[in-house]
């Protein structure tokens, strides 16, 4: 049974996620705060988490950031504030999903489910460590050494260069990457994906032209 952790200020948002989240299969804990669901991140392991971005203590963007530290786990972001600067803000931490309030709860269970889904689609098929010379990928792990130095990376561009190897040689569209690794559609545009390619290139330093620039395409990873 997945287990999400529920994150807002508001009880009766909590409430009515929880009630939805719980029709659905789902094992259920809460916090009222950014500080208390760190603590909790901290303690236990969770699945995937819902989380609103105006909240006391420590709001959701620097919980996020926060958590990400100590745990590869979905996040699912809620606000009541729609701006594009936002969603970029949110995405460029490494979120899997954006969700403006108010909103559906069965669209939310929705995309708590497609989320979820990705993440155990992918895991079976995926052999445990990928080396492409002195560029080593572990996956379960979720690191990334170049000559045997880690990188730090963010989710995001990790997503992206796992994609872009599980998919090697072959031509990626800036719209496939999109869909395929956001999940949806986007909202914005195809400079998100030029943006993170150009940090992954700079992580991967000797190694930055396995990733080729197909002109007026999209991206490819060259073996």
């Amino acid at each position: 049974m997945y287990h999400l952790l529920i994150v807002d200020d508001e009880e009766k948002i909590r409430a009515v996620i929880r009630e939805y989240a719980l029709f659905g299969g789902y094992q259920v804990s809460e916090a009222a705060d950014g500080m208390e669901a760190l603590n909790l991140c901290k303690l236990n392991e969770y699945d995937l988490i819902v989380m609103d971005i105006m909240m006391p203590r420590l709001d959701g963007f620097s919980a996020c950031k926060e958590i990400r530290k100590i745990r590869d786990v979905p996040i699912i972001m809620l606000s009541a504030r729609g701006e594009e600067y936002d969603k970029l803000f949110g995405f460029e931490l490494g979120i899997d999903d954006y969700v403006v309030k108010p909103f559906s709860p069965k669209e939310l269970l929705a995309r708590i489910n497609a989320v979820l889904a990705r993440r155990s689609a992918a895991a079976p098929e995926t052999p445990p460590v990928l080396a492409f010379g002195g560029l080593e990928i572990n996956i379960p792990a979720r690191t990334v050494t170049v000559d045997g130095t880690k990188v730090e990376m963010t989710p995001k561009e990790y997503d992206l260069l796992f994609y872009l190897i599980q998919n090697k040689n072959l031509a990626l569209s800036r719209n496939k990457l999109l869909s395929d690794i956001w999940g949806y559609d986007y909202f914005g545009d195809d400079r998100t994906i030029d943006t993170h390619i150009k940090n992954l290139r700079n992580n991967l330093g000797p190694y930055r032209d396995h990733i080729v620039t197909l002109r007026g395409v999209g991206y490819k990873f060259e073996e």
